[in-house]
């Protein structure tokens, strides 16, 4: 009924997850900040043409 157990993540492992977890979190805020600024961007760059 229950799978057994995972084997243990090393530490090295355990820290790579923690890297790419940070930076997929950072990504995702400053994607978010990106498409929150798009529409002033665009307005900017129209101004000028």
């Amino acid at each position: 009924m229950f799978a057994p157990g995972q084997e243990q993540l090393s530490k090295e492992e355990i820290r790579a997850g923690e890297i790419e977890a940070s930076q997929t979190v950072q990504m995702a805020v400053f994607g978010g900040i990106l498409l929150y600024l798009s529409p002033f961007a665009i307005d900017f760059a129209r101004k000028f043409l």
